[in-house]
């Protein structure tokens, strides 16, 4: 099968159903804990206004909103379904990190692993001009990009399964870099899917920002942020993991 023949983007759409069993939300524990402690040590203890963009399934946001009154945003209506049945108490917007206005500003502007997405450098930079509008002089911006040029060795594959009452899924993960002159990658995915009735096999396929450390400091700077970089190592998981905070310097 020719990649190009296999529908983009289906996680996000058709398939968003898949989200919850692929990647449960329990399993963000110990990556949100990372984020509150930033949060608690940059802005203080206290309860927070902050502002999510591509919150997906909300996944992450789960373990946060004890602590923070949230505003969440994403484009996919199918995946924003997710989270309003797990976040029941935060308000949910359909939107474009790129362009979306709500009108207010918050303590903290939080992107999880949806800045993937973002495929190009121009993108980036408008989702970075999105933070900043939502901030005051001040606020902090999380990002977690989730490959850099030389932290991933390509091709990579990766097989996982997870169950939930009567249905398992097992997918299959393979990234690859088709054109290393650009700035994404390409991941296909193959869904194997068990049923009482029988077996469902699904194909999917996405692109995602592949962009060197500097470019993301120096669009998150251009953007009026002053940055810094964050590693953790996620024991549950054995990853190790990068965070970039920009202290916004104010319009």
């Amino acid at each position: 099968m020719n990649p190009e023949a296999i529908p983009e983007g289906r996680l996000y759409n058709d398939l968003a159903w898949l989200w919850p069993l692929m990647s449960p939300p329990e399993e963000y524990a110990e990556e949100a804990q990372c984020w509150r402690r930033i949060l608690f040590e940059m802005l203080g203890p206290e309860r927070h206004h902050v502002l999510e963009l591509g919150v997906g399934g909300g996944h992450n946001l789960s373990h946060l909103t004890q602590d923070c009154d949230a505003t969440a945003v994403d484009i996919s209506s199918a995946m924003l379904k997710h989270s309003v049945a797990l976040n029941p108490g935060v308000e949910h917007i359909v939107g474009d990190m790129r362009c979306i206005r709500t009108g207010r500003t918050y303590e903290a502007v939080l992107i999880h692993d949806a800045i993937s997405c973002i495929t190009t450098a121009r993108d980036l930079g408008s989702v970075f001009t999105t933070a900043a509008i939502h901030l005051e002089a001040g606020g902090l911006l999380i990002v977690a990009p989730e490959f850099f040029p030389g932290s991933i060795s390509l091709p990579r594959i990766e097989c996982t399964t997870h169950s939930r009452g009567d249905t398992t899924l097992t997918y299959v993960e393979f990234i690859h870099d088709p054109n290393p002159m650009d700035t994404m990658l390409e991941v296909l995915f193959t869904y194997y899917i068990s049923k009482a009735e029988g077996l469902q096999i699904e194909h999917d396929r996405m692109r995602v920002g592949f962009f060197p450390r500097p470019t993301w400091r120096k669009l998150m700077q251009d953007a009026g942020f002053d940055v810094a970089e964050r590693s953790f190592h996620l024991q549950e998981s054995g990853i190790d993991y990068t965070l970039f905070l920009g202290t916004f310097r104010g319009a």
